[in-house]
C-alpha cells in the first residue's frame, strides 16, 4: 500500500502528476453507528466487497471488542476481501488491542487503529487524565499495536478541540511509538475550513517526525462542513481522507466519500490531488449502502442523488441541449448514472437483463441472475415496462432469510369504516404458520402488522414507517420502508411489490428477522458503546 505525500496541492501546473490521496472508508464502522443503520454479516461482506470493487485504500471493519457482530464482521472481512487494508477500531487499552488483532490477524494487510481522547474537556469529563498519562496511555497503546503490525493508525479523538501545543506533543510521540498513520478527527463537527486547514498546517510545521507518518483526516458533518473541512486538510497535506458512503455516520453524517472524491477529481486543477476510486461506481455503491441500511438518499444530494443531473427550468434545458457543459461539471455516466432509463419487459430475456446489470453496476453470479430473472419475469406480468429502477430494486432486495420467516399469502377483509379482518400466511424453518384476527388494528397494514407479531411471537413498536414508489407510473412498485424498536434497540426493515400492503408485510417481516437473529446471538464480550474518533 502506497504512502501519500503530505506535502501541499500544486495548484499552478496542470501537467503535473497529482499527488495521491488515500480513501478511508468507515461505512461499516462509524456509518453503522447511525440509529437504525445495523448490518448482519452477510450485509456487511456485501458491502465490504463493493467497497473493494469501489477501489478504496482502507476498509474499517468495524469495532471489534463492541460486539460479537463487530468481531465477527471484521474476522471475516479480512479473511475475504483482498486488495485494500483492512483496518479493525481499539481504544488505546491491551484488550481492546488483542481483540482487534485477533479478529485481523488473517487479513493480506491489516491494520490497527487506536485511538484516545486529547482535548480538555474529554480529559477531565470523560477519562479524568492529566496530559502526561494520556501521552503515556497513547505510547503504550501504539506499541501494543505495532507488537502485532507494522501498519498502526493513531487518533487522538476531538483533535479538533485539542490544544495545538499538546495535540503536537501527543501525535509526536505517537509517531515516535510506530504509528504509521496520524488521523486528526474534528469529532463532533466543531471545526471550520480555516480551522482545519490551520490545525494540519501546524502539525506539518511543528510535529519534527511528522513526515514519518501519512496525515488523516476525519470530519463530521454537525455544521454541514465534515467535506469541506476535509478538503481544507488535503489543501494543507493531509494524505488520507476518512469518510462513507452517502455520508452516513454519527449523529449528522460524516464526511461523504462520493462528495470528497468527486470534488479533488472535477477541480483537480486546484487541488493537485486525486485518488483511486472508481468513479463509475459510485452510484451502484451509493444504491447498495442505501437499500442495505435503508437510509434513503435525498434526491438533491450532491453526485448520487436523482436529481444530480436533472435540469427543469427552461434556460437550463436550452443550455443543455446546446452544450452540456453549460450546466453541468461532470458527466452522469462518470459516477455511474445510466445515460439512458432502458425500458424492459416480458419479452425480454437472461442475457439483456444480465447486460442491464451490469451497466447498473452489478455483478450477479449464474445462481443469482437466475434468482433475479424468475422475480423479474414474475414482475413483468403485472407491470408493462420495468424500468433500471426496478432492476436496482429487485437485484438490491435479495435476502439470504435462510431460517427466517417469510411471507407465503395474505387476505384481507377491509373497507371504509369497517375494522379489518386478516389471514395470514407465514414460512418458518419449512413450517407454515397461520393467523386469523378479527377486528384488527385500525386499517389494514395496523392489521397486518399485529398479526405478524402473534404469528412469530416478537413484539415490537413501529417508530417508522414510510412508502414511496420505486419508478414511474401507475403500476410502479411500492417500497416501504420500517423502523422497529425492539429491547431498547433499532431494527429496520425494507421490501417492495407492486402490492403496498405486501411489500409492508415483507418489510416488516425483513425487521422482524433481523431481531429473531440478534436473538440468536449469544454474546462473549460485553458492549462497549459507540466509538467516536
Amino acid at each position: 500500500m502506497p504512502h501519500s505525500n503530505n506535502g501541499p496541492a500544486k495548484k499552478s501546473s496542470i501537467a503535473a502528476k497529482p499527488r495521491r490521496v488515500l480513501i478511508f472508508d468507515t461505512t461499516l464502522r462509524d456509518g453503522e453507528q447511525s440509529p437504525g443503520c445495523s448490518m448482519n454479516l452477510a450485509e456487511k461482506l456485501e458491502v465490504a466487497q463493493a467497497l473493494a470493487a469501489l477501489g478504496v485504500d482502507i476498509i474499517e471493519g468495524g469495532f471489534p471488542i463492541a460486539s460479537v457482530g463487530d468481531f465477527e464482521a471484521v474476522r471475516e472481512i479480512a479473511k475475504a476481501v483482498r486488495g485494500p487494508v483492512i483496518c479493525g477500531l481499539a481504544r488505546c487499552n491491551d484488550a481492546d488491542i488483542d481483540r482487534a488483532w485477533e479478529a485481523l490477524e488473517h487479513a493480506a494487510h491489516p491494520r490497527i487503529h487506536v485511538f484516545l481522547a486529547t482535548s480538555a474537556i474529554h480529559r477531565e469529563f470523560k477519562l479524568r487524565m492529566d496530559k502526561g498519562e494520556i501521552v503515556r496511555r497513547a505510547v503504550a497503546g501504539v506499541r501494543r499495536a505495532v507488537s502485532y503490525c507494522k501498519n498502526v493508525e493513531f487518533s487522538p479523538e476531538d483533535a479538533a478541540r485539542t490544544e495545538p501545543d499538546f495535540l503536537c506533543e501527543v501525535v509526536e510521540a505517537a509517531i515516535d511509538a510506530g504509528a504509521t498513520t496520524v488521523n486528526i478527527p474534528d469529532t463532533v463537527g466543531y471545526a471550520t475550513p480555516t480551522h482545519m486547514h490551520n490545525v494540519i498546517r501546524t502539525l506539518r510545521q511543528r510535529v519534527p517526525n511528522i513526515d514519518k507518518a501519512v496525515i488523516s483526516i476525519h470530519c463530521h458533518n454537525d455544521l454541514g462542513l465534515a467535506v469541506a473541512n476535509s478538503l481544507a486538510a488535503v489543501e494543507a497535506g493531509a494524505g488520507q481522507i476518512e469518510c462513507t458512503i452517502n455520508g452516513i455516520g454519527e449523529r449528522a453524517g460524516n464526511c461523504s466519500l462520493e462528495e470528497v472524491v468527486m470534488a479533488m477529481r472535477v477541480r483537480g486543477d486546484y487541488y493537485g490531488c486525486d485518488t483511486g476510486i472508481v468513479a463509475s461506481r459510485l452510484v451502484p455503491t451509493s444504491r447498495l449502502v442505501s437499500n442495505i441500511t435503508g437510509m434513503q438518499v435525498q434526491r438533491n444530494k450532491a453526485i448520487v442523488g436523482r436529481n444530480a443531473f436533472a435540469h427543469e427550468a427552461g434556460i437550463h434545458q436550452d443550455g443543455m441541449l446546446k452544450e452540456r457543459r453549460t450546466y453541468e461539471i461532470m458527466r452522469p455516466e462518470d459516477v455511474g448514472f445510466a445515460r439512458t432509463d432502458l425500458v424492459m419487459g416480458k419479452h425480454s430475456g437472461r442475457a439483456a437483463l444480465a447486460d442491464r446489470a451490469r451497466a447498473l453496476g452489478f455483478d450477479l453470479s449464474p445462481e443469482q441472475l437466475q434468482m433475479v430473472f424468475e422475480q423479474f419475469k414474475a414482475l413483468a406480468d403485472k407491470k408493462k415496462e420495468i424500468y433500471d429502477s426496478d432492476i436496482v430494486s429487485l437485484i438490491t432486495h435479495q435476502k439470504t432469510g435462510e431460517g427466517g420467516w417469510r411471507l407465503v399469502s395474505y387476505k384481507m377483509n377491509c373497507g371504509t369504516g369497517r375494522t379489518p379482518s386478516v389471514h395470514l400466511e407465514l414460512a418458518h424453518d419449512g413450517e407454515h404458520v397461520t393467523v386469523e384476527l378479527d377486528n384488527a388494528g385500525d386499517g389494514p397494514v395496523d392489521a397486518v402488522f399485529w398479526a405478524i407479531e402473534k404469528a412469530t411471537g416478537i413484539s415490537a413498536t413501529c417508530n417508522e414507517f414510510r412508502v414511496h414508489s420505486v419508478s414511474v407510473g401507475k403500476d410502479a412498485q411500492g417500497e416501504v420502508n420500517v423502523q422497529l424498536l425492539c429491547d431498547g434497540q433499532l431494527y429496520r426493515g425494507r421490501a417492495v411489490s407492486t402490492d403496498s400492503l405486501e411489500a409492508s408485510a415483507r418489510a416488516f417481516l425483513d425487521a422482524i428477522n433481523r431481531i429473531w437473529a440478534t436473538r440468536r446471538l449469544t454474546p462473549a464480550a460485553q458492549p462497549v458503546g459507540a466509538a467516536h474518533p
